[in-house]
């Protein structure tokens, strides 16, 4: 049983990641060739939040461990 599961979340973990590789990239500044005035290639998407979580994460992270050696 085991082994079955091992191999089934083996499998699900390379379907995942051939999805996250399967699309096509948008065209730079959204398909337009004219210059100036279209989106910077990368659509300036904010990393505030995303910066948050992973620093809220760490921070759970080392609590955890710091008082699991206490």
């Amino acid at each position: 049983m085991k082994n079955i599961i091992k191999y089934i979340s083996i499998l699900v973990f390379v379907f995942g990641v051939s999805l996250a590789f399967a699309q096509t990239p948008p065209p730079p500044n959204n398909g337009t060739t004219a210059s100036g005035g279209g989106t910077p290639v990368g659509g300036g998407a904010s990393l505030g939040g995303g910066l948050a979580i992973m620093i809220a994460a760490a921070g759970l992270y080392a609590g955890k461990q710091y008082f699991g050696k206490r």
